[in-house]
């Protein structure tokens, strides 16, 4: 049945998971009955890349172009065989279809080995306490990044697996290059993209196709796939939106790209394309919203409806349906304990707000709409598009790729989900900021959250303030503190090469990091160094930061600016140090050497004290609950016993509450008086009750009949129940 739009992810984004943007899109044109069809290119090449036939016909090619040069492929070739009979196999083990595999693989003769299983020495340690699955999972994946190796060296350079050509994409201020390579012949990777798009297309027969490009990895192909729908199949009309086109695209004068693309929309995607779907149904020319098109041979920019974007309750729930949910490959890279989150398993991915609710930080590209215009989602929505989604995929794991997902959010939507009594996995990014207190960590790990990402940036206070952040190093230590008693994971994003930083900052940033990792308070993290982008506050006023942009000419893509910072340090030279030292710090490794050792050029000794961070801990008040906080109790109504306690001739009843917890049970005593009262006041704590009882409301009925609620509260028997699911939010 054929379909009015065709959305398409280009190769390559993730192999564990679709990327979303088109599930989201399908979900609001459903709201709309405009019909579509979606698949995810990349994930449909791969899986016809890495098979026996096709690997096989690879190896054919390699040898009679005589592209095999370096000893670690003519090892592979040799060994061709022993890679082409188990490579069917061990893609379905990493689609979760042959699970038994898993032993087999952990025996070290059953997989060929080549340069990339030389880490494996290194990283038997970090792997060798995992079970079978995982760890056959990684042995697996160091397999196919062995044919991944091949394919770059002897068949096409450009191959990655999460990206394709991304040197073309990248800081492509002309579109010469791209142009140019458009004009070469196919590569073999883009004769097996083309195949499969020219079937769908032929079953599908859509109007209008669109293609999300979320990075640029995905740029090229995007391209590749438009110029072939352009020369056979003329009559279909082609658009480009997504990521690359939000941030890169919104200068775009060279009116060769719409040889390719009639239309390149920017920003949420929903109302530009209704617009485009049903201009080309009726055949009459409508309004656009935020569309570049090609007018009398010049590049023009139509935003002329005076229709509003749809509002987050207005855009339905995504719809997963079409893609191949039962067909991408869980992997399993590297010992980062995040990364694993992002390859492996396949999750549900969601949004709990439009934009940021901060928007302030410099780096960041606070003046586009993606992050400007913060909306957030009622929990209740929330938990209804998750069920939705839980029916429609089988999968109940959800990723929520917020900016930042806000803390009052957060709060509401674990409460929802306890409240409906679903079982679901989740996590998301966010920023270490003071409301995420140890009762609120407690009440989302108790929804199902298992981990958090968020950007510690540089571990200076001088710099966070000149990031505007709006957290410093101390208050980072003690919310991580919270996430990591909670059990929920932390990974931190880190920066270095911020404008105006200092070399000692740059040691000192690194000794933070170090006793985060040590005291065990963050358990991943990953180093990045600073890009300067033409839409963040730094790259609209460079000026005020210490920085001198290299500015060229804009004819196509513009985000990253090249410049120079009046410090004049090469902040390179720290890359290979940081990423060390942070590789073993996650490992529990090298907290005890020199930061010097880290690196083979001198630096400066650190001035941060050793025991810093440790003291940012034991700065934190236990008598901080507020009037307005929330009161709940996660736990059951506890077995009472009642007996009699005598002390010089004076005897008082009391009672024994032991409360049943699901990995233990504690005891408490109290006199009977205030046992009785906190039995009848438990089961209006539960979260069951949808109006949820304040700290000040629980001290005025408590006040009623005895004095000092706060004695009571403070007191050692209620401190064992807050540690054991009393919380207060």
């Amino acid at each position: 049945m054929s379909k009015d739009l065709l959305l398409i992810t280009p190769p390559f984004t993730q192999l564990n998971t679709p990327y979303p943007a088109t599930a989201y899109l399908k979900g609001f044109l459903n709201t709309k009955s405009i019909s579509a069809f979606q698949m995810d290119l990349g994930i449909e090449v791969i899986l016809k890349l890495f098979s026996k036939d096709t690997f096989s016909n690879l190896f054919d090619i390699a040898a009679e172009q005589e592209a095999i040069v370096s000893d670690n492929c003519k090892r592979i070739y040799t060994l061709r065989e022993a890679y082409l009979q188990p490579l069917d196999a061990v893609i379905a083990f990493l689609q979760g279809k042959n699970e038994t595999l898993a032993r087999q693989i952990c025996q070290g003769d059953f997989l060929p080995q080549a340069s990339r299983f030389e880490q494996l020495d290194d990283m038997d340690w970090a792997f060798g306490n995992m079970g079978n699955q995982d760890k056959a999972k990684h042995l697996a994946t160091l397999y196919l990044e062995d044919l991944s190796d091949f394919i770059i060296e002897c068949i096409d350079e450009n191959f990655g697996f999460s990206r394709y050509a991304e040197r073309l994409g990248q800081s492509a201020n002309s579109f010469d290059e791209l142009y140019e390579e458009l004009n070469d012949s196919p590569t073999i990777i883009d004769e097996l993209t083309l195949d499969i798009l020219s079937e769908q297309i032929d079953s599908q027969q859509p109007k209008l196709i669109c293609f999300s490009v979320p990075f640029p990895g995905n740029l090229y192909s995007a391209f590749r796939c438009a110029q072939y729908i352009r020369a056979n199949y003329p009559s279909i009309k082609i658009a480009m939106g997504g990521g690359f086109p939000n941030t890169e695209l919104r200068s775009v004068t060279d009116i060769r790209v719409f040889e390719f693309f009639d239309f390149i929309t920017l920003d949420d995607g929903e109302l530009p394309v209704e617009l485009l779907a049903t201009s080309i149904s009726t055949d009459k020319v409508t309004d656009y919203k935020r569309t570049f098109l090609l007018e009398n041979n010049e590049v023009v920019y139509k935003n002329n409806t005076n229709k509003t974007d749809y509002k987050q309750n207005e855009i339905g729930t995504p719809d997963y349906s079409d893609l191949l949910l039962d067909r991408y490959i869980s992997v399993i890279e590297i010992a980062n304990p995040m990364h694993s989150l992002w390859s492996d398993g396949r999750w549900n991915k969601l949004t709990m707000a439009h934009g940021c609710y901060w928007g302030k930080c410099t780096f960041c590209d606070v003046s586009l709409d993606y992050i400007k215009i913060y909306e957030p989602i009622a929990a209740n929505l929330l938990v209804d598009r998750m069920e939705e989604l839980i029916a429609q995929t089988g999968e109940s794991g959800f990723h929520f790729v917020d900016e930042a997902a806000p803390p009052a959010l957060m709060k509401a939507l674990a409460l929802e989900i306890i409240r409906r009594k679903i079982t679901i996995t989740w996590w998301t990014n966010i920023r270490f900021e003071k409301n995420f207190t140890q009762d609120l960590c407690y009440l989302l790990k108790a929804s199902g959250c298992i981990a958090v990402s968020g950007g510690l940036e540089v571990a200076s206070d001088r710099l966070l303030k000149l990031i505007d952040k709006g957290v410093s190093v101390e208050q980072v230590a003690q919310v991580t503190r919270n996430f990591t008693e909670a059990n929920i994971m932390v990974h931190s994003y880190l920066m270095y090469g911020y404008p105006t930083q200092t070399v000692q900052e740059t040691i000192d940033s690194l000794e933070l990091v170090r006793q985060l990792f040590e005291l065990g308070i963050v358990q991943s993290g990953f180093w990045h160094q600073f890009a300067l982008t033409a839409h963040s506050p730094i790259g609209i006023n460079p000026a005020e930061y210490g920085i001198s942009p290299n500015y060229k000419s804009i004819t196509f893509a513009n985000n990253d600016i090249d410049f120079e910072d009046k410090t004049g340090i090469d902040h390179n030279q720290f890359s290979y140090g940081l990423k060390k030292s942070l590789y073993n710090f996650m490992h529990d490794v090298g907290f005890e050497l020199p930061l010097q050792d880290w690196f083979d050029f001198g630096i400066p000794r650190t001035k941060i004290k050793s025991n810093y961070i440790e003291h940012c801990l034991d700065t934190v008040s236990a008598f901080n609950t507020k009037s307005s906080h929330k009161i709940v109790w996660l736990g059951a109504i506890p077995l009472v016993e009642e007996y009699t306690k005598s002390k010089r001739g004076n005897s008082w009843q009391m009672l024994k509450l032991t409360f049943h917890l699901k990995d233990n049970s504690v005891t408490i005593n109290l006199d009977k008086e205030n046992g009785d009262w906190l039995i009848n006041v438990l089961p209006s704590l539960s979260i069951a009750n949808k109006k949820l009882r304040s700290f000040s409301e629980l001290k005025a009925d408590y006040e009623n009949d005895y004095p000092n609620f706060k004695l009571f509260w403070y007191s050692k028997p209620v401190n064992i129940l807050r540690e054991n699911g009393l919380l207060a939010i």
